[in-house]
């Protein structure tokens, strides 16, 4: 028995056995076939794919436009104004606003009056404000005027006029705007994302009652646009919210605190919250481009024998001409005579008859005074007071008039008045009461970036002076 199992189990494979292990064989190498083909052209396939997907991105990079520049056009204004007010301050927003280049509308409280109608397209578009009773708190509201004109962001947004709109700036209908250093400044920013930019008081006291940390809306702020859409949607609820906040500013900055959002300073905006002459302030503007002026009717004309609307028509000659130069100070030394020329582009020009440093000469004069009386200390900079010691009291100049040139711009001076001062002998310097007016000759086009300019001084004969502005020497830097 055990002899024929043995034989059984060491006997050749059959016939069907050997067939089956032959088809096992072809069938495994056909798997492996496939699956190494297969793979490898899916591979390949894929390779292809990602490839045209990169060409097909490069490609699109390179027929897509490059993102425009900010420029005129990507503003729009929210200007608030008031019916009884507007006889006076029409012609503030007539000094700057731009038909057909500006955008934006101002809101008034009511039609204004015949005398108004039909409305001048030389003006911003009118817009009335809608009715505040129609909100629940509005019995309960502190300052149902305020109310109104911070509702003008909103009701200007449900416009639905805002395509390439990158920035909403604010206003007042007493606020004057310079647009293009306003471009200029919301460049420097990234429209996409969330601003808010503006500048606080320049008196304390405003800043302690209100707040430090917002921007005085009738000096003018910018948001963005993307803040402006986070924004309408909680603006009505932020009213409710902050229904006992008196000021529209004050209730704006909370607003945006809410939404994570805080100020970005800008020297250039200006609340001017100040009384009296002014003179001495824009004689030392912050090295910063000029974007805007608030107050014209609370303060004096800030040029002599002029009215208000006569000194804003007057600086915007200049301002139409070049704003990047508008009232920025160029300081230059005059060894010879002890002297110090001070320019303060197309506003002023100062003689001192004495060598003061740059950092003296950008403190301002203060010939101002406080918005709010009160002790000091008063301002949110420091200041110099007026003087009548010969050797620190300056020479006033005002700017006359302005011509442009095939290669520069040349602008003059007078003198309004005489300094009534004996010359600064004590340092044995030369008087400057000969000279009656003063040419300032500027290029055309200054360069970008351009912080600070010096100059050279001319002659001619003994009541002109002739000042080339240029670029500052290292050493002229530090007086």
């Amino acid at each position: 028995m055990l002899l024929s199992l043995y034989n059984v189990m060491s006997s050749p494979p059959s016939y069907h056995t050997k067939v089956l292990c032959k088809y096992r064989v072809i069938v495994g190498v056909a798997v492996i076939f496939f699956v190494l083909v297969f793979f490898n052209q899916t591979y390949l396939n894929s390779q292809s794919f990602d490839s045209n997907i990169f060409t097909i991105k490069y490609q699109q990079r390179l027929v897509e436009p490059k993102e425009t520049a900010t420029n005129l056009s990507h503003l729009m204004f929210v200007l608030v104004g008031g019916s009884s007010t507007w006889r006076d301050r029409k012609v503030y927003v007539e000094s700057w606003w731009r038909p057909n280049k500006t955008r934006g509308y101002i809101f008034f409280d009511v039609e204004p009056s015949e005398e108004f109608q039909p409305w001048s397209r030389a003006l911003p578009p009118l817009k009335v404000n809608e009715d505040l009773k129609k909100l629940k708190i509005y019995p309960r509201l502190r300052n149902r005027i305020h109310t109104r004109i911070y509702r003008s962001i909103l009701e200007n947004y449900m416009l639905k006029q805002d395509e390439d709109v990158r920035w909403y700036v604010t206003g007042d209908d007493d606020s004057v705007f310079f647009v293009d250093n306003m471009v200029d400044v919301l460049s420097k920013y990234d429209h996409r994302e969330k601003h808010y930019i503006g500048m606080f008081s320049e008196t304390i006291k405003s800043n302690f009652y209100f707040s430090f940390d917002m921007a005085f809306g009738g000096g003018g702020y910018a948001l963005s646009y993307p803040l402006v859409e986070a924004l309408v949607e909680e603006l009505d609820n932020c009213i409710e919210r902050y229904y006992y906040i008196w000021g529209v500013d004050h209730l704006q900055s909370m607003c945006l605190a809410d939404l994570g959002v805080d100020l970005s300073l800008d020297k250039g905006f200006h609340q001017l919250d100040l009384r009296g002459d002014l003179s001495g302030f824009l004689s030392s503007h912050p090295t910063a481009p000029l974007v805007s002026f608030h107050h014209f009717g609370s303060l004096e004309p800030i040029f002599p024998s002029m009215d208000h609307p006569g000194s804003v028509r007057h600086i915007m000659k200049a301002a139409n001409v070049d704003q990047t130069r508008i009232v920025q100070q160029s300081i230059c030394h005059v060894r010879a005579t002890s002297w110090t020329f001070s320019v303060s582009w197309g506003y002023s020009v100062h003689i001192y008859e004495k060598i003061f440093a740059r950092s003296y000469l950008k403190r301002p004069i203060e010939t101002f005074r406080p918005w709010l009386r009160g002790r000091p200390p008063l301002y949110m900079f420091n200041t110099r007071r007026v003087s009548r010691n010969p050797c620190e009291a300056p020479h006033w100049f005002f700017f006359d008039s302005i011509e442009q040139e095939n290669d520069g711009v040349v602008t003059s001076y007078t003198r309004k008045f005489p300094r009534n001062m004996t010359s600064c002998s004590f340092f044995g310097n030369t008087s400057a009461d000969p000279l009656a007016s003063i040419r300032v000759f500027s290029p055309k086009t200054p360069k970008p970036g351009r912080k600070v300019e010096c100059c050279d001084v001319g002659y001619e004969g003994a009541d002109v002076a002739n000042i080339r502005l240029r670029d500052c020497r290292r050493h002229e830097i530090i007086a």
